[in-house]
């Protein structure tokens, strides 16, 4: 039962008389816990629901067309809370945290509902056989795993979680039900690479239903004490996880006709081997994790700068990313400049000391990072940053620094600007492309 905080005007649940205040129990006799039994049991086009005001039980019928809404907000997205996560993994990136942020970004989930409706990761130790038995039933798919390990022993370790090997049954069953699955291995150096990589790798492609398999290291901040000990990956062994994962990734593509195994860019500027092709990633469904996005947004941005029209005055500019990505914007920057030799363009490679250790992606980089770098240097007329270094809301970073107080210290307007290649090179050359 859930509680129904605003009913949208001129909706279905307004013509039948639903209110601010009811808590629905029912549609047509299935039990309402959260956003997944709603969404799935509102697609049928006549429904009966059963709600409660004042005590009183009621009940109303609503016919539509399939799959419409009805026009029923409630208090949370989920409609109830969010499932904590009860590992505790060697890698996690929460736990390197530094104190001092807010508390939201304390938080751990690992709920299935947010794999299904946001695509965020589960690990599956917060399932039962019957959550299991619900995603078959309602066919959500795709479902997002973090897999790290397919041994069950190694696994339980990797996440202090003594259920953590046991639950790998579910990853068979969601499969032998037609429920497609994107996996993640999030790797440490040493422990889930080599050999258990290779297993993991074999296990996840004798899948019928595996849609894709993405490869990331795990990221070490310099807030590690009392943490266990992780090494960072070099150049070489870098390179051993490449030469796995493209083993694998063959061999699939020769049987199933799709590679399914990609990489993170990470590994690849590490190692210093050249991103592959657009065709390796397949569509790229695995870009919000890292995978193949340099190559997709080089692609998007010469495909826009070809396609520009000639610039008519001059524009100076400065972009702000991270020490990983710097190489690939710097390059971006200068071909640019070639085509428009009225435009300069100024790309700073921010030094994580916020968070320390190896971490260099632009996604985590701070406001007060960037103050205390880029104070005093050329900022031109307007300041670029990729919209991941702030919060959902897009107006503060990470270490609670604003927008707007980041604009006056520098004394500088900056830029939001959207992930991708036609993006970047828009906000880059002030102007807009007719792709």
């Amino acid at each position: 039962m859930v509680n129904v905080i605003s009913v949208e005007r001129n909706s279905h649940a307004e013509k039948c008389g639903l209110i601010a205040g009811d808590k629905l129990i029912s549609i047509n006799g299935h039990e309402i816990n959260d956003v997944l039994d709603y969404r799935f049991y509102i697609m049928e086009s006549t429904l009966v629901i059963e709600y409660l005001r004042n005590r009183e039980r009621m009940s109303t019928a609503v016919v539509k067309d399939e799959y419409d809404d009805i026009g029923l907000e409630f208090s949370t997205y989920l409609m109830d809370e969010k499932k904590r996560c009860r590992n505790n993994c060697i890698f996690c990136f929460i736990d390197q945290n530094p104190k001092g942020m807010r508390e939201t970004v304390y938080f751990k989930d690992d709920d299935e509902r947010l794999s299904f409706l946001m695509g965020n990761y589960v690990t599956l130790t917060n399932l039962k056989d019957a959550d299991v038995e619900r995603i078959i039933k309602m066919r959500i798919s795709p479902i997002n795993i973090s897999v790290h390990t397919t041994d069950p022993e190694l696994r339980v370790k990797m996440m202090n979680n003594r259920y953590a090997g046991e639950c790998l049954k579910y990853i068979k069953m969601l499969d032998a039900h037609g429920i497609r699955i994107n996996a993640q291995l999030v790797l440490c150096r040493d422990i889930n690479d080599g050999g258990y990589l290779q297993r993991s790798l074999d296990d996840l492609l004798s899948l019928e239903n595996i849609e894709s398999v993405a490869l990331v290291p795990c990221g070490l901040t310099g807030h590690r004490e009392g943490l266990y000990p992780l090494t960072p990956y070099d150049a070489e062994s870098a390179r051993a996880v490449l030469e796995i994962a493209e083993r694998a990734g063959d061999k699939s593509l020769n049987e199933k006709g799709m590679r399914l195994v990609y990489p993170s860019d990470e590994f690849y500027l590490l190692s210093g081997k050249p991103l592959p092709d657009a065709e390796f990633y397949e569509g790229y469904p695995q870009l919000e994790n890292g995978v193949g996005m340099i190559r997709s947004d080089s692609d998007e941005f010469y495909e826009c700068l070809e396609n520009l029209s000639d610039m008519e005055y001059n524009r100076e500019v400065s972009i702000a990313t991270g020490e990983a990505a710097y190489g690939f914007i710097r390059s971006l920057a200068d071909s640019a400049m070639e085509k428009y030799k009225r435009l300069t363009v100024h790309v700073y490679a921010v030094k994580n000391n916020f968070f320390g250790g190896s971490v260099t992606v632009s996604g985590l980089v701070t406001g007060g990072d960037i103050l205390a770098q880029l104070k005093g240097k050329p900022l031109g007329d307007i300041l670029l940053i990729p919209e991941n270094m702030l919060r959902a809301e897009g107006d503060m970073f990470l270490d609670n620094t604003t927008l707007d107080e980041l604009s006056g210290s520098l004394g500088v307007k900056i830029a939001v600007t959207p992930r991708g290649g036609y993006e970047l090179c828009e906000a880059m050359t002030g102007i807009k492309c007719d792709l």
